[in-house]
Parts: C-alpha cells; sequence; structure tokens
C-alpha cells in the first residue's frame, strides 16, 4: 500500500504509510507536518517584544537576557519532548507489536507489547475538548484473567488521525490478530 493522505483532528495534513513485510507483519507510519518555521518566529518577536517593553520601563537588562535564554530553552525543550514527527506501529503477529515515536530532535522512544499480553486493538471514542474524538487504543489483559483488562495503550497520541484513517490501521491490524488466534 503506498502513503495517503488524510487530516487530523485539527485539520492538518498527515500521512499513513502501510508497509507489508510478510502476511503476518505489517507496519504503520503516521507522519506530521513538520515544525513551522512561521509559528516559531511569531513566538520568538512576540515574547521579544513584551521583554523589550517591561526593558523599556524598568531599563533592567535582566529582563532582555531572561526573554532571550527562557524563548531558546523553550523551543529545545519542545523539539525534544513535544513535536513528533512520526509515529509507528509495527505488528508482529507471532510477536507482538511495537510502538515508536520520533521526535523533531531525533530522540525516538520505543514500547514493545508482547502478543501473550494482547487482549485486542479497538478504536474508542472520546470527548476531547467539545467534540467526539476517535483513537485507536491496545486492550492489555490481565494475565490471571484473561477476559479482564488492565490497561489501555492509546496509539498515535500525537497525530491523533481521523476516524477514517484509524480504521484503515484497525482492519489491517484485525487481519493479522484473526490470524494469529
Amino acid at each position: 500500500m503506498a502513503e495517503e493522505q488524510f487530516t487530523d483532528i485539527n485539520g492538518n495534513s498527515i500521512s499513513l504509510d502501510c508497509q507489508t513485510h510478510s502476511a503476518f507483519c505489517r507496519e504503520f507510519t503516521v507522519t506530521s507536518p513538520k515544525l513551522s518555521l512561521r509559528k516559531v518566529m511569531v513566538c520568538t518577536c512576540f515574547i521579544w517584544l513584551i521583554a523589550y517593553a517591561i526593558f523599556f520601563f524598568t531599563e533592567n537588562t535582566a529582563v532582555l537576557s531572561s526573554a532571550i535564554i527562557l524563548t531558546l530553552a523553550g523551543m529545545m525543550i519542545h523539539i525534544h519532548f513535544v513535536k513528533v514527527d512520526h509515529e509507528t506501529l509495527l505488528i508482529i503477529g507471532s510477536l507482538g507489536i511495537q510502538l515508536s515515536s520520533s521526535y523533531a530532535s531525533g530522540r525516538e522512544s520505543t514500547t514493545f507489547i508482547e502478543m501473550s499480553k494482547l487482549k485486542d486493538i479497538v478504536i474508542n471514542e472520546a470527548v476531547y475538548m467539545h467534540s467526539i474524538i476517535y483513537y485507536l487504543c491496545i486492550l492489555i489483559k490481565d494475565p490471571a484473567e484473561p477476559e479482564t483488562v488492565t490497561s489501555v495503550v492509546p496509539l498515535f497520541q500525537s497525530s491523533k488521525p481521523r476516524l477514517n484513517c484509524l480504521v484503515q490501521v484497525y482492519r489491517s491490524c484485525q487481519e493479522i490478530l484473526a490470524e494469529t488466534r
């Protein structure tokens, strides 16, 4: 399957790339838009103008220095911990599911869930601000009681794709799960 364009819950363009490695192994990558230089410049200018206005009345240079340091630190924290470039779901029928997030700074975080712990993959709904959104999640079962769900792991938390994108990933995951059960 080729890369397809979708939108997230905010109307921003995202892309879904589905790679079929074998009958029991598929990889889904949701890519978010890159960091907007315009937004960074607007925020930086706004903060520095406020700092300059305060400096104008107080004549304290520490205000300008603090504004520069806080702006740079804020940008670094945002790039390293908040801004996700792409999220990947790798499902291997006999082994498990690997979830990866790649941040704008190049940092990656990866989680693996064994197939024996997986109860199901479902599309759930939630109230977000003033609307209903849908999200894909993994249900983790209790080893002592296999019918009980102990935790829910949401997928694609940063990119927040709309339902039409989630349905495509869901159906493909269910095909693999049906063949391994």
